[in-house]
């Protein structure tokens, strides 16, 4: 199994239950939705859809946000260098004449001399003067500017609000339609989050903070904090701060979450050759390379399978990379470094005990997965089965790196440890455990005062079948 997660978004090239089993055997591990793209139908039908694999795949719902974007048009216009366009506040165009942006107050925000990108970068405009809702623009590149495509503007501070009334309607149909994840765009502080936090009304979904702009660099560590996971959105982060730049801040991004334990998704044109070719340009192999070996917990794939030529095979391409990569990192892992607290103390001597002994698989016992995030972050060579009594929590740990979710019906004590055992033999009657593993189990032990992962056990699965008289697993255990 790999330990990198592989984030495919879903999109006309790959909309059915077919061609969703087909990435998912090729490596997916969690599908993402563009609620920039496609209406709330659309959505619902896919995530149904999703809902029919033969295997549950966690689905991660990227909501609008803050990001300026162009409206859905009926001409989407082309323009050659020095060719000039305008862009409008004013919703009563379709783009032939004029292109509409969904940010109302955009007139009033920029003046002549500024710079517009578009598209990630990829289409310039400079600002020429602002009539009114109009703000008419020089091309310096040539290209078309399509439908919902993001804007940017680098210098300008725009007003926009931290919560949209869009954002209001994406995240109440995120928790009505029960996806896993709520990706959040342009997040700057720890306040955006708790906003979102506060709409969402519980812990479900999670909330993966996407980190695009100099705000958010800013105050990476609050937003690392407040957040459940975040993604390194490279498209907007060039354009937002600066092209030359965005790899290291991509290595201060996630250096940070590793710090906090916090799994991160480094996304935007890992394999973008791939949408029309069938095989990718060695420097995205090396980009995939580095984002691992820097900590990435999942790398994502956009319109490589969203709308591409080779979906499957955009997938496929990541994880023979990821598995090429991992095989390096087991076999190069450094001398454990002296650790500030309990928490990284016990997640460094499971990796320790992994390494001295033959451990074949680490059982984490663990509500929130806290344990299981832990202990990825060490690089274990050895799958880690989470086990956790919170079902939509165990479906949540396919995010982190080698890890597998599972969710028992057997409720967590804080007064003793019996759920301990008795996960274990769930387990074993599951299958996931067989006679020879050699396990190393992790749990928290009399939880009230606040004591996390503070017991470590090994066993080897055939004497804890002997000395509990556990009966052999019948078919019907272990399809659960």
């Amino acid at each position: 199994m790999n330990r990198t997660g592989i984030v495919a978004t879903i999109g006309p090239a790959c909309n059915s239950v077919e061609m969703l089993e087909a990435l998912h055997d090729a490596g997916m591990t969690l599908a993402r939705l563009n609620g920039s793209h496609g209406d709330l139908e659309w959505h619902r039908q896919t995530i149904a859809m999703v809902g029919r694999m033969s295997r549950p795949v966690p689905i991660l719902l990227d909501i609008p946000g803050r990001k300026i974007r162009t409206v859905q048009l009926a001409h989407e216009p082309c323009f050659a260098v020095g060719d000039e366009l305008v862009l409008t506040t004013d919703p009563g165009h379709d783009g032939a004449e004029k292109v509409p942006v969904n940010y109302p107050t955009l007139h009033e925000d920029v003046a002549a001399g500024a710079v517009i990108l578009a598209d990630d970068g990829s289409l310039r405009f400079s600002v020429l003067r602002v009539n009114g809702a109009d703000i008419h623009c020089r091309c310096e590149t040539a290209g078309q500017l399509k439908s919902r495509k993001g804007i940017n503007v680098p210098q300008v501070t725009l007003r926009t609000p931290l919560v949209t009334e869009r954002d209001r309607e994406m995240v109440a149909f995120a928790r009505a339609q029960g996806v896993d994840f709520i990706g959040i765009s342009f997040v700057e502080s720890a306040a955006h989050v708790a906003a979102i936090r506060g709409l969402v009304g519980d812990s479900w979904p999670r909330i993966i903070a996407k980190v695009e702009n100099q705000g958010g660099l800013d105050n990476l560590a609050e937003v690392v904090a407040a957040a459940d996971g975040v993604m390194i959105d490279r498209g907007d982060l060039s354009v937002e701060t600066s092209l030359e730049h965005v790899a290291i801040f991509q290595k201060r991004i996630l250096a940070e979450a590793q710090r906090q334990a916090k799994p991160a998704i480094v996304a935007t044109e890992m394999l973008h050759t791939m949408i029309d070719n069938p095989f990718p340009t060695k420097a995205e192999v090396g980009d995939i390379t580095n984002a691992i070996l820097d900590g990435a917990s999942a790398t994502m794939l956009s319109g490589e399978t969203a709308v591409g030529a080779n979906p499957v095979a955009a997938v496929a391409t990541m994880k023979k990379v990821a598995s090429a990569t991992e095989a390096h990192m087991m076999a190069s892992l450094e001398v454990a470094k002296p650790v500030e607290s309990v928490a990284e103390g016990m997640s460094e001597a499971v990796a320790g005990v992994c390494r001295s002994l033959p451990i074949t698989k680490i059982v984490a016992i663990t509500r929130s997965g806290y344990a299981a995030r832990r202990i990825a972050t060490r690089h274990p060579r050895q799958p880690i089965l989470a086990v956790s009594d919170d079902e939509k929590a165990a479906r949540s740990f396919a995010l982190l790196p080698g890890v597998s979710g599972i969710w028992l019906d057997i409720a967590f004590s804080q007064a003793n440890t019996d759920h301990i055992p008795a996960c274990l033999h769930r387990l074993w009657q599951l299958g996931h455990l067989v006679a020879d593993d050699l396990i190393l189990v992790t749990a928290v032990s009399y939880p009230n005062d606040g004591n996390l992962m503070n017991l470590l056990e090994t066993h080897r699965v055939r004497d804890l079948v002997a000395a509990l008289g556990w009966a052999s697993p019948t078919k019907r255990q272990r399809a659960g």
